[in-house]
């Protein structure tokens, strides 16, 4: 049998010969002269990888470039304006087009409803999934599928994450006339203390710790911002605030540390932070390993700090981009400048440092993810 290619040459099968051994043009070459194809050929294709390798890293950047040139992307912040995670990211807004191929024209929108779940399920759901959109979620949002299944249609997970501007550590502040002036006052005396609303530090952390410390504090939620619940602690309606990072607090009332306006009672995280050495931690009271645990799933989020992220689906080659401009805007000086002149220090993580926290985040034993959402359902 013989078959034909498009050059008209025939190729038969010999005895001993294999159909590559020997094509009919008239005469036989010589098995000493023919290309030894098995090294030239592995040749070729190792020059050609080496070749397509120098050359893709230009072809993607141009490719992102002519995506993203003359183009918008819309930051979504999960909380309300005048608030420090929108105050951090129209700063971050302001300097990141500048490390994004083609430079995109960056803006900010706010979409506050249910602490930012209502902007994340969204995004997860309808995108759009091209790189043109990022959320700017509270940090709360990647433990809100284990805590609020109902409402958190989304998977923490599979939301592509760029970074994190910073971890701070969470601290419980009290007015200076306040009935509680220490942190073990809390478990004897009943100590009222504002919130925005459900899924916030503010509001989950005194829940938890009353369930699981059985300290004394009584939530009053509402609040429209952080901003709103300060005023109400100098008016008088409140006597503290549980669960605010410290540099946003220096950042909206930075007089108040210093004139001894407020007193810090405990911090929450995992450690403490080299920060406020001298500030309780919250989970050393802890009495048994269970309680430890507990405790550890919501605090653990003051490690995420302020994270942004994209839907899923978006292409490959523009996540990279985005999050190396994220990187990139993290040690922009001018951005950390513009950073610090509202008391935010710089600590960032990357894009895969918080993927692989989110992802650890999962791993939560069933028992104590059941124990932390009763408490938070009272």
């Amino acid at each position: 049998m013989t078959h034909t290619r498009h050059s008209g040459a025939r190729r038969r099968r010999e005895p001993g010969i294999h159909n590559h051994d020997r094509w009919d043009y008239g005469f036989r070459v010589p098995r000493f002269a023919r290309p030894r194809n098995d090294v030239l050929g592995l040749g070729a294709a190792l020059i050609l990888v080496v070749l397509l390798a120098a050359l893709w890293p230009a072809r993607a950047a141009e490719d992102v470039a002519s995506f993203y040139r003359g183009k918008q992307i819309r930051f979504v912040v999960g909380s309300a304006p005048g608030g420090t995670y929108d105050l951090l990211a129209r700063i971050v807004a302001r300097h990141i087009g500048a490390h994004i191929p083609g430079n995109p024209l960056v803006i900010v929108q706010n979409q506050p409803t249910a602490g930012g779940i209502a902007m994340t399920n969204q995004l997860y759901t309808l995108g759009p999934s091209d790189g043109t959109v990022i959320g700017v979620p509270l940090n709360g949002i990647p433990s809100a599928p284990l805590l609020q299944p109902q409402a958190a249609r989304f998977d923490a997970a599979k939301l592509i994450w760029l970074g994190s501007t910073h971890s701070e550590p969470y601290v419980a502040y009290v007015w200076h006339t306040a009935p509680v002036q220490k942190l073990t006052d809390v478990l004897t005396t009943p100590l009222v203390v504002g919130a925005t609303t459900p899924g916030t530090t503010m509001n989950d952390f005194p829940l938890l710790t009353n369930a699981v410390l059985g300290s004394k504090f009584k939530i009053v939620p509402g609040y429209g911002s952080t901003p709103q619940m300060n005023e109400a602690l100098e008016r008088g309606e409140i006597e503290g605030v549980i669960g605010f990072g410290w540099f946003a607090l220096n950042a909206q009332v930075p007089q108040w540390v210093p004139q001894h306006k407020i007193r810090l009672i405990a911090q929450f995280g995992l450690t403490k932070s080299r920060i406020l050495p001298d500030a309780p931690l919250m989970l050393d009271l802890a009495k048994s390993e269970a309680d430890r645990q507990a405790l550890a799933l919501l605090f653990g989020r003051t490690e995420y700090g302020r994270p942004y992220f994209l839907p899923p689906g978006v292409p490959l080659d523009r996540v990279a981009a985005l999050r190396r401009a994220f990187d990139a805007t993290m040690h922009d000086p001018a951005f950390t400048a513009e950073a610090a002149k509202i008391g935010f220090a710089v600590d960032p993580l990357s894009g895969e440092q918080v993927q692989a926290l989110v992802d650890d985040l999962a791993k939560t034993p069933p028992a104590v993810v059941a124990r932390v959402r009763a408490a938070l359902n009272k």
